[in-house]
């Protein structure tokens, strides 16, 4: 069995997925804490990949202590298939909704300067929402890439 570091039934592999858990969940906190953050349909969007993304690395990571834990092994062919195209799609998914926030929020702070004439927008929480899906987004990467590359050294 080949060894690969963020790989499912691995503590990296859990600790990548709980990770994604943590900064996907302060991502969520800080864009419903922002006022009227559901009037914009890129902040809706990047709060349902975020839900998608806490679900499916939660999920995961309850997976893998229960692999750790009675010495499973989950580095199968159709285990690692699986999880591979799931985490790509969330992936992608995570990745264009962090793309989309963070131009409306550039629009915002910099380009319309509404930041300054409303101060009810709470540009600053969807700044940090934003960088913290980012975040996310990369441990997500991460996971992708390690599982890709055990599933590839089947072949």
């Amino acid at each position: 069995m080949k060894r690969v570091v963020g790989s499912p039934g691995t503590w990296s592999g859990m600790a990548l997925r709980l990770s994604q858990c943590v900064f996907a969940a302060a991502s969520v906190l800080s864009l419903v804490s922002g006022f009227g953050y559901s009037n914009y349909s890129a902040f809706f969007y990047m709060n349902l990949a975020l839900i998608l993304q806490i679900m499916w690395s939660l999920g995961l990571a309850c997976k893998d202590i229960f692999a750790l834990r009675n010495k499973k092994d989950l580095h199968t062919p159709d285990n690692l298939l699986i999880i591979v195209m799931i985490d790509w799609v969330v992936a992608i998914f995570m990745f264009s909704a962090a793309c989309a926030s963070a131009s409306l929020t550039i629009f915002f702070m910099w380009d319309a300067h509404l930041c300054g004439e409303y101060s009810r927008l709470a540009c600053r929480q969807f700044g940090l929402s934003v960088v913290l899906a980012f975040i996310t987004w990369l441990l997500q990467a991460a996971s992708s890439f390690s599982g890709f590359w055990l599933l590839v050294s089947f072949f």
